[in-house]
C-alpha cells in the first residue's frame, strides 16, 4: 500500500456544515468536507487552505486539528486524512476543481445526504458536531 497525504476541512457556521460533492474518485458523487492531497513543499495549513479555495472559492482561517482517519483510494492507495477546523474569513460558496457542488448543510440534515464513508462517525467521534 502507498500512503498519500490528504487534508480536510472542518467548517461549521450557525448550525451548518461546509460540504462538497465529489466530482472525481474517490468518492464520486458522494458529500465531504472540502480537501485533498497535501502538495510537495506545502504543510498541512497551506495544502487546507488551498484546497478549500479551488473547492470552495472561500478563504478559511486554518484551527486546530479534529482528526485523523484512514481511507482506502483507488488501487493500493490509502489515505492519511488530517481534518482540521477552520473559519471562513471570505468569499462566496462557489464549486470549483474537483467539486461538482458545494453547499451549507444543516448539522440536523446530514443524515439525508450521501456522504463520504465514515465521515459522519469520524465527525461524532471527535466531538465535532453538537
Amino acid at each position: 500500500m502507498r500512503e498519500v497525504a490528504a487534508v480536510g476541512a472542518i467548517a461549521i457556521d450557525s448550525g451548518r456544515i461546509l460540504l462538497i460533492r465529489r466530482g472525481h474518485a474517490p468518492s464520486l458523487g458522494l458529500w465531504s468536507v472540502p480537501g485533498g492531497r497535501v502538495e510537495p513543499g506545502e504543510d498541512d495549513a497551506d495544502a487546507v487552505r488551498r484546497e478549500v479555495a479551488e473547492e470552495t472559492g472561500l478563504d478559511v482561517e486554518v484551527g486546530p486539528l479534529a482528526g485523523e482517519v484512514l481511507r482506502p483510494g483507488v488501487g493500493d492507495v490509502v489515505y492519511r486524512i488530517r481534518d482540521y477546523l477552520v473559519t471562513v474569513v471570505s468569499g462566496e460558496p462557489v464549486a470549483g476543481d474537483d467539486a461538482d457542488d458545494v453547499a451549507w448543510v444543516p448539522i440536523d440534515q446530514l443524515g439525508e445526504r450521501d456522504l463520504t464513508d465514515g465521515l459522519l462517525q469520524a465527525l461524532r467521534g471527535w466531538s465535532v458536531l453538537p
